[in-house]
């Protein structure tokens, strides 16, 4: 017995000598799984996954299929180099299309794959690509979305319009309204359209809303995407008799008001769109209640009067479209993803509760939404539902995404492995959490993260990482960019807050940040810092840093503006100087509405809580870093705010990033900014 103690405590004492520290080629190289599309019988699950690569060119990104039941290991379906994105499968589960860019595609198109046997086959060929595919639902056409030019009739001049702009000699671009740029790109005078395509051998995509009224509208446009694209993001009607898709018509009144999205109809062997939502507030991803009774869609408040709200559910009674109904309007927690049961008697949400995405049931008709994920960790995404089975996303800060299955009793079992080998040996702990009541009353959330080989009786250092948004929240996620045990790596604890602005913790929570911009959060985030010393010994309170990006690089620049207590500070993509930011940013009347009026009239927070009117207090070194074609938060406030230390004096360094956007998306850019963050860091804490 003895014996057997000392051999699996040996074991024990070489599993550990075999960890080590996480480096940024474990989090580049990491396979990432993407959303699993469930065939509509609940019996296979069909999912992309990319195998990194600092060299894009041996990167390699593919689709696999795995029974939803678990029965046998994953089987890759398709071998190309290049990906594919937006599976979804036919009606009888046999087949599925996807949109992909293989050999002799100018653009990506849309292809068809049985999985009964034989290679993928494409149906599409238009000039500006297809995205989005969806199976009309006897399974004899597809839905997808395609980029047309203003005036194009069809798809002959469309392609006559992009070969004349492709041959002209000079390279402008002129604008009339507003918006003119999202992201990292000039915002292009095409718009997306709806195409319908039948299987049939040599049929033609027929384009449903050229010569439309609406599509003539001078502010319209689909709704937003993360990469600054448009998605119509479009729905079958069960009798496949109709589409309800999304879509603005005053986004050219950006500059001084905030549009709303609303619900369109239209039928699907053409004709005019017509609203099937109106009013102030906004409506958006609509889905069909498999028995054709009832439409759903995520809804929230009018802009021009809440910056912030919670997305709710929505019901409308289809055909008839009547008045929404909110369903469970007092479930105080934004909602991020809708989907019904196969029998229509169920609706399945994914919510954000404290840091945790979790998963929740209710009655199709309207009820209170009930928990049906039983893990108190990570983050569900990508959920589907069919047949008897529902899948996910699943992830937390120690394990990056794989695909589950939700069992009956609210656990999960993973379906897929794709990431275990890479992760298996890094040397690193699920973060600690803990709670506190900051001197305004507030309740206020913190993660604590810990570094490799981590010892209670030494001191660490305290990295105090301040998340964007603002209406974002650290979570239990495996984070790429910003991965938070790549931060603790080199020996610091990690502190990440959810200050005043965090949704997860009710409206009100995440409201209140419109009336106290940057002061009240910096201050909780101080306090944070406080309370995370005060609880944990092993925190070195002589050794403190700060940083963030985007809002949380605004944060940084605030805590130069109004604290001594860090010893260093670093600042990506981060606002400097309100006036200015207003005047080069993408964003419109947010801005104003944010800050208490037009910039010109210089009330409220445009003075009063802008970095730029408060530089004589600027003493702490700084590092700073931006993307120069980032058009969200533009350059030029990296470089006033670098150009403001080096008028004071205060020691810093400008890195800035030619090719890159908001984000630094470039492998080899993304190591070496963390080694520039590393360097700078040790300087002044180790």
């Amino acid at each position: 017995m003895v014996r057997s103690l000392c051999l699996f405590l040996s074991a024990l004492c070489l599993l550990a000598q075999d960890k080590t520290p996480i480096t940024h080629r474990h989090v580049w190289e990491v396979n990432r799984v993407g959303a699993p599309a469930l065939s509509p019988d609940g019996k296979w699950v069909v999912v992309p996954v990319t195998e990194p690569s600092y060299d894009s060119a041996k990167q390699v990104s593919d689709l696999w299929i795995i029974p939803a039941a678990g029965s046998h290991a994953p089987r890759r379906l398709t071998f190309t180099k290049g990906g594919e994105s937006g599976v979804a499968w036919s009606p009888d589960s046999t087949r599925i299309a996807f949109s992909a860019k293989r050999e002799g595609d100018e653009a990506p198109q849309i292809y068809v794959l049985s999985l009964q046997g034989g290679e993928a086959w494409r149906l599409t060929s238009l000039t500006m690509g297809a995205s989005g595919p969806l199976w009309r639902p006897d399974g004899k056409a597809i839905l997808f979305q395609s980029e047309v030019y203003p005036g194009a009739a069809d798809e002959a001049a469309n392609q006559k319009i992009a070969a004349e702009r492709k041959a002209r000699k000079y390279n402008a671009l002129a604008f009339e309204e507003y918006p003119i740029r999202r992201w990292d790109k000039w915002v292009p005078d095409t718009h997306p359209h709806l195409f319908v395509q039948s299987l049939d051998p040599d049929s033609a995509a027929r384009d449903l809303l050229a010569g439309t009224r609406l599509i003539q509208s001078s502010g319209f446009a689909g709704a937003g995407t993360g990469d600054g694209g448009e998605d119509l993001e479009p729905a079958w009607s069960p009798d496949g008799q109709f589409i309800v898709f999304t879509a603005l018509i005053e986004r050219d009144k950006l500059a001084y008001y905030q549009p709303q999205s609303h619900l369109y109809r239209i039928p699907a062997a053409g004709g005019e769109p017509h609203a099937v939502t109106s009013g102030p507030d906004s409506f958006s991803n609509a889905q069909f209640r498999p028995d054709g009774k009832a439409l759903y869609a995520l809804h929230s408040r009018d802009d021009n009067k809440h910056l912030f709200s919670h997305a709710r559910i929505a019901r409308l009674d289809w055909p008839s479209t009547a008045a929404p109904r909110l369903l469970a309007p007092a479930f105080d927690q934004p909602i991020s993803s809708i989907r019904l049961s196969s029998d229509s008697r169920t609706l399945y949400l994914t919510s954000e509760r404290h840091g945790i995405d979790r998963i929740y049931r209710m009655p199709a008709d309207g009820g209170d939404p009930i928990l049906l994920t039983t893990l108190e960790a990570g983050v569900y995404s990508g959920l589907a539902a069919a047949g008897d089975s529902i899948v996910a996303n699943w992830q937390a800060m120690v394990q990056p995404a794989e695909v589950v299955r939700i069992e009956p009793s609210g656990s999960h079992r993973v379906l897929s492995h794709f990431t275990r080998p890479q992760i298996e040996n890094i040397d690193w702990a699920p973060p600690r959490q803990f709670w506190f009541t900051s001197k305004t009353g507030a309740r206020i959330h913190s993660w604590l993260v810990l570094p490799p080989a981590f010892d209670s009786n030494k001191k660490y250092p305290l990295l105090v990482f301040m998340h964007g948004g603002p209406h974002q929240a650290w979570k239990d996620q495996f984070f790429v960019r910003w991965n938070y045990h790549l931060l603790a790596s080199p020996g610091y604890v990690v502190l990440m807050t959810n200050y005043t602005g965090s949704p997860g913790y009710g409206e009100k929570f995440a409201a209140a940040i419109n009336d106290d911009v940057l002061d009240g959060p910096a201050k909780e985030i101080n306090e944070a810092a406080d309370e995370a010393i005060r609880q944990f010994p092993f925190i070195d309170a002589t050794r403190q840093a700060a940083g963030g990006a985007s809002y949380g690089g605004y944060l940084s620049n605030w805590m130069q503006a109004t604290t001594t207590r860090y010893r260093t500070l670093f600042n990506h993509a981060g606002l400097t100087n309100n006036e200015s930011m207003w005047g080069t940013t993408d964003g419109g009347f947010f801005w104003e509405l944010r800050y208490g009026g037009p910039v010109w009239e210089a009330k409220g927070q445009w003075q009063k809580q802008n970095p730029l009117r408060y530089a004589a207090n600027f003493k702490t070194p700084m590092l700073v870093t931006h993307g120069e074609l980032d058009y969200r938060v533009p350059v030029s406030q990296g470089l006033e705010i670098y150009k403001l230390l080096q008028r004071r004096r205060v020691p810093s360094r400008l890195v800035i990033f030619p090719q890159e956007n908001h984000w630094i998306l470039n492998g080899e850019n993304a190591r070496y900014f963390f080694e520039e963050l590393f360097s700078w860091l040790n300087r002044y804490l180790q």
